[in-house]
């Protein structure tokens, strides 16, 4: 299968080298307006360097067209794919409104090619593991999810991040990992109360989302945090609590409820070797989709969802009210 990116900046990179890895893939090309990044990343890549989107399509004849560039650009690439006949993997968010989004869907599907968002979280190991432990009722009824994710400011280096119209701010854009990973345990988003501080090289936001089946999720999104790039989750239910911190030497700590003290002390379950990164997963799950027909673990109505619920969160950080998500 042959694949281009566009896109060569942090994204591109990271998927560039992962494809590069990966059996039966062919990378044929990648492509930026800035000629620099793009001579480069192809030389790292050992692959062709293009600065005309149309010319890579047609010259490098790509399967798959894979979408890493700044989120105000993710509906008009799309779209180009879309009509050149190729599929398509986007990165996330699928785009800043969820008519882009819908948009998106429809040309993609009127020109008979799949649409793929790339919601890498889903594919990080201890991530997985709690989901697959809140559904196998591990912890018994869900109940309350805390989630914190935060690092340096990209708006320092890359301006459209620190533009809210062309990035979406810390909630779109960083936040909005967590709103995915909530839904994909509670379901879609009833409701959600959010505040939003922005001030020079800090965005800082914490929403609450409230679910249709009573669950809670508090998410905390931060850049300009001076430290280490740092996630941690709490997942409560009726039976247990579920934790992990990525500063932590062990991946996942299961507390059970009414434990009897008396017994072997709390699990630590080490992390298990892990031959690929998550992005490697993601992608590998893209394409075993494509050649098998199925459908993905992140459906594009799972993208627009998380989308909508990141918007509803940056209204109610405007207006001060929780705001209701239809």
């Amino acid at each position: 299968m042959k694949i281009a990116v566009i896109g060569c900046g942090t994204m591109g990179r990271t998927h560039g080298a992962e494809w590069i890895r990966m059996p039966g893939i062919e990378l044929v090309g990648v492509c930026d307006m800035q000629e620099e990044a793009a001579i480069a990343l192809a030389g790292n890549l050992e692959t062709k360097a293009y600065f005309n989107f149309d010319q890579m399509v047609s010259e490098a004849g790509p399967d798959v067209v894979d979408v890493c560039l700044p989120t105000h650009m993710h509906k008009e690439f799309v779209l180009r794919t879309a009509r050149h006949g190729k599929h398509i993997i986007c990165e996330k968010p699928i785009g800043l409104s969820p008519e882009e989004a819908d948009e998106m869907a429809v040309v993609s599907e009127q020109h008979g090619v799949r649409l793929f968002i790339g919601h890498v979280v889903r594919f990080f190991p201890s991530y997985s593991d709690i989901r697959r432990k809140a559904a196998e009722g591990v912890i018994g009824k869900p109940g309350v999810l805390h989630t914190r994710r935060m690092g340096s400011n990209p708006g320092i280096a890359k301006t459209w991040y620190a533009n809210s119209d062309t990035s979406g701010g810390v909630i779109l854009d960083l936040m909005i990992h967590d709103i995915d990973f909530a839904q994909s345990i509670f379901g879609k988003a009833v409701s959600v109360y959010a505040m939003n501080r922005r001030h020079e090289s800090l965005d800082y936001a914490l929403a609450t989302l409230r679910f249709e089946n009573g669950g809670i999720a508090h998410l905390e999104g931060y850049w300009g945090f001076p430290g280490p790039f740092t996630t941690s989750v709490e997942l409560a239910g009726s039976g247990g609590v579920i934790r992990f911190n990525s500063e932590d030497a062990v991946s996942l700590k299961n507390f059970k409820a009414n434990r009897d003290l008396s017994d072997t002390p709390d699990v630590a379950i080490p992390k298990s070797p892990f031959m690929h990164n998550p992005y490697y997963l993601e992608l590998a799950h893209f394409v075993e989709c494509l050649r098998t027909g199925t459908e993905p673990d992140i459906t594009i109505a799972d993208a627009r969802s998380a989308l909508k619920t990141g918007l509803a969160a940056i209204e109610s950080a405007a207006s001060g009210r929780p705001v209701r998500i239809q």
